[in-house]
């Protein structure tokens, strides 16, 4: 199971990198229900905690190619 602590400091630097960027924000919100599936898929485990890279990257891929 992973770090709570892991998860806290991922949120709180995504919510300061949306903060600057509205646009992000609403990317980062979109892909929710998507997310257990793709860190099982990108990283071996459903519970990792991913780079803020990776998620910021990610979510700008999804609403790119899904035009969402």
């Amino acid at each position: 199971m992973p770090s709570p602590t892991r998860w806290s400091a991922l949120f709180a630097r995504l919510a300061l990198r949306a903060a600057v960027n509205p646009r992000l924000a609403l990317d980062l919100l979109r892909p929710g229900e998507y997310t257990r599936w793709r860190m099982l898929t990108a990283y071996g485990d459903e519970h990792a905690v991913p780079p803020v890279e990776d998620v910021i990257n990610f979510a700008r891929w999804r609403r790119e190619t899904m035009h969402v």
